[in-house]
């Protein structure tokens, strides 16, 4: 299902996610600062222990750390998360290596703008890799994608919004979603605004799918 959520329903998820961030901050029981690992020669961390898999990919501007909050929030509900610290595509491989190795069976890759335009890449020579594919404000559009659940998050005013949604018109899979929130924040900068909570709670319900 291709899909373009309406502002009304986004606004909706704002109203019930709440107006504080103290009532709006997920559950981080586990260790929110996540553990120093390594992986493919690179340095990476690691948040949760659960049966599902998560590889996280950052922005240009941004580092494996950058996603503290998220990759807690998505670790308490059940899964091992790995956050990059080179978003190389071979990096991102290694980590999903790592998790399948580990006794993962499905691994989701989440990024964002520079992160997620890896991701894509990867995807697009490997289209059996990954469960599903979660990106924020990617950049650019490609082909070859497999048939996996994709969900694309952007901000309604940035100048590369209509790559997420000509994504998921193009891409294989009938369950590519669109998200465009309020605004203009790009790539992880979402989670600095007022839609951070909606733009987790999106990603956080998708992967719990």
């Amino acid at each position: 299902m291709k899909a373009l959520l309406a502002l009304p329903l986004l606004l909706l998820a704002l109203v019930v996610t709440g107006c504080s961030d103290e009532d709006n901050t997920p559950s981080t029981d586990g260790n929110t600062n996540g553990t120093e690992i390594e992986v493919g020669g690179g340095d990476a961390l690691q948040w949760g222990d659960g049966g599902y898999g998560v590889v996280l990919a950052h922005g240009a501007v941004f580092d494996a750390a950058s996603w503290e909050r998220q990759a807690a929030a998505i670790a308490d509900q059940g899964a091992t998360v790995i956050a990059v610290e080179d978003i190389a595509p071979e990096s991102i491989a290694a980590a999903v290596a790592k998790l399948q190795n580990d006794g993962h069976a499905d691994v989701a890759l989440v990024g964002g703008s520079a992160g997620a335009d890896a991701i894509l890449q990867l995807a697009s020579q490997q289209p059996d890799l990954s469960d599903q594919l979660v990106l924020l404000s990617p950049n650019r559009v490609v082909d070859g994608l497999g048939g996996e659940p994709k969900l694309f998050i952007a901000s309604e005013d940035e100048p590369v919004a209509n790559v997420s949604q000509q994504l998921a018109d193009s891409s294989p899979g009938d369950d590519n979603v669109v998200i465009l929130l309020p605004g203009s924040a790009h790539g992880q900068n979402i989670f600095a605004g007022e839609n951070a909570d909606a733009a987790l709670d999106a990603i956080l319900q998708r992967l719990a799918n």
